[in-house]
């Protein structure tokens, strides 16, 4: 029986210096399978480039996810739609077929601690990767505390379009931590940046009327908060926090074995 075709060093060489991994990589396989099957050699490109649209599409999503940053998180599958005394259920799985994203719409979720805000936020910034865009999460502390350790203009220059960039840039935990008036313009600047062009996902525990004791000597909070609203869609969340209804369980329950 003679033996399966091999392809030239050169070759899977050549492909290698054309950025062709998986090509090269899987050549010899699909040589072998071309022969046994009887591929003619439109069959076998077609394979060919199939492997190595595959696998490049296989390595955007992780490079996607990656710079993400997205860290561990509940799938929404897991959410328990019946804990809060309200939300819009409905918009909530509209937003997550991401229909805000063509108008470069920005979401915000409001709600006290616990209620699950950031989770859908995660899931919100899962599902923009999954459909091919770039998107990043981070604290509003983590982004501030970014931004202000820049010491040249030209270092805040770079990190602005770092957060510029990504078509969903999600901010998480507005309104936990008070910030001083040039943070606020920080803040301002990404909003503006992205303003009508990418969109923002944004949670918050506090109502837009309160945000004054986030940025107490900020001139511009009225304008961050008038671009953030202007086009959005506002998921209000009431009810109590699950992490204490957990830590209560926990509690009964340690009480019931002691």
């Amino acid at each position: 029986m003679p033996s399966a075709p091999t392809a030239p060093a050169t070759l899977s060489s050549h492909l290698r210096r054309l950025g062709l991994v998986r090509a090269a990589a899987d050549l010899n396989d699909l040589l072998a399978r071309a022969a046994k099957d009887r591929w003619t050699p439109l069959a076998l490109l077609e394979a060919l480039a199939a492997a190595e649209l595959e696998d490049r599409t296989h390595r955007s999503l992780e490079r996607r996810f990656k710079r993400a940053r997205l860290g561990r998180f509940k799938p929404i599958a897991d959410f328990e739609w019946d804990w809060p005394k309200a939300i819009d259920r409905a918009l909530v799985e509209r937003l997550l077929r991401l229909d805000f994203l063509p108008d470069a719409e920005n979401v915000v979720l409001v709600g006290a601690q616990g209620l699950g805000k950031t989770l859908i936020a995660k899931n919100l910034v899962h599902q923009a990767i999954l459909q091919g865009h770039s998107a990043l999460f981070t604290t509003a502390a983590d982004l501030l505390l970014d931004l202000n350790g820049q010491d040249t203009a030209r270092g805040l220059e770079r990190r602005l379009r770092h957060y510029t960039r990504p078509h969903v840039l999600a901010i998480d935990e507005i309104g936990y931590l008070a910030y001083d008036a040039h943070a606020a313009d920080l803040l301002f600047q990404i909003v503006t940046r992205r303003y009508e062009q990418k969109s923002i996902v944004l949670t918050t525990n506090l109502a837009f009327r309160d945000w004054h004791t986030i940025f107490p000597n900020a001139s511009c909070a009225v304008g961050l908060i008038d671009r953030l609203t202007h086009h959005a869609a506002i998921v209000k969340i009431t009810g109590d926090s699950y992490r204490l209804r957990e830590a209560e369980r926990a509690q009964k329950s340690r009480r019931a074995s002691a």
